[in-house]
């Protein structure tokens, strides 16, 4: 069989272990300079999952991504970047490796053979109709992926497949098929480079796309981040102080006030209002920062929209 082209050799690296030092990171780096062009191409289609993604969230449902390798590993390493900087809950994204917590460290072999072990994954996480299943792989013939996507699939969840060979199973069976086209890599098949880098990329604007559209960031602003030791309560006071064009007096007594919650704060800042009725606000835009500052102040501070801001 043709290898795809993720495994074919690199007409464009060859002789690759003759070179300088300096030579071969250039190489390496006049490859890495085609992945964002691979992935602009690819921006309709992230969009479309990112427009699912936001649907499913605020239907009360999750994001759970599905990968085996590297894959897995930078799948994870999304997932886990959420709670703390965007105050979801620790169960709302949601991240599986093939061979479990051990494969994050190093290598399970043949996990990732297992289409069962892709589909009991989601079984265990209790996966429903209204959650989003994301499967990852570079080739897009994964078995521990593609498992998960048919599950997924019958259980009538969104499926969104990310690889990078776009006729393959994972492009063909997932709902969205995002797709970019990296081709072969500097080392022949070590799709932990430019096809992982792809991966990190379409991740990032997956999970930051959806939680700006459900309003944890005001502006290009933070306004969710975790406040969990000097350095993170620093950024807090400072982002209040900009963004609200506040002295950090005034922004620590609003964090005090709001028992350290920024979203609060912020509204605190910004409508007047104490700290309960700011609460009542968010709590009246399901967290969205900036219409919780818009919402017409009635009695307790919540109410119908005001459509004029």
């Amino acid at each position: 069989m043709k290898p795809v082209k993720t495994e074919q050799q690199n007409p464009r690296t060859r002789g690759l272990d003759t070179k300088s030092s300096l030579e071969i990171v250039r190489i390496l780096n006049r490859e890495d300079a085609t992945v964002a062009v691979a992935v602009r191409r690819e921006l309709p289609n992230i969009a479309r999952a990112v427009d699912a993604i936001v649907a499913s969230l605020r239907n009360g449902g999750r994001l759970f991504y599905v990968g085996a390798g590297t894959s897995g590993r930078l799948a994870i390493l999304d997932a886990s970047e959420i709670p703390p900087t965007y105050g979801t809950a620790p169960d709302t994204v949601q991240a599986f490796i093939a061979g479990g917590d051990k494969a994050v460290r190093g290598a399970v072999e043949g996990a990732e053979d297992s289409v069962k072990d892709g589909a009991r994954v989601l079984i265990r996480a209790g996966a429903k109709k209204k959650d989003v299943v994301v499967g990852i792989a570079a080739s897009g013939t994964t078995p521990y992926v593609l498992g998960a996507i048919e599950w997924a699939k019958k259980r009538g969840c969104v499926t969104v497949g990310i690889t990078s060979n776009p006729s393959s199973p994972l492009a063909r069976a997932a709902k969205i098929a995002i797709t970019p086209e990296t081709g072969p890599e500097p080392i022949s098949g070590s799709t932990r480079m430019k096809a992982g880098t792809s991966q990190k990329m379409v991740l990032n604007m997956l999970s930051t796309a959806s939680m700006v559209r459900l309003g944890r960031v005001y502006d290009n602003w933070m306004m969710r981040v975790s406040l969990s030791n000097q350095k993170l309560r620093q950024r807090g006071v400072r982002i209040l102080q900009e963004v609200a064009q506040v002295s950090a007096s005034s922004a620590e007594h609003a964090l005090r006030q709001s028992g350290h919650d920024m979203p609060i704060a912020f509204v605190m800042l910004k409508t007047g209002n104490s700290a309960g009725a700011a609460r009542a606000r968010l709590k009246a835009t399901q967290g969205n920062v900036r219409q919780a500052i818009a919402v017409r102040k009635t009695g307790g501070g919540t109410g119908s929209r005001n459509r004029g801001k």
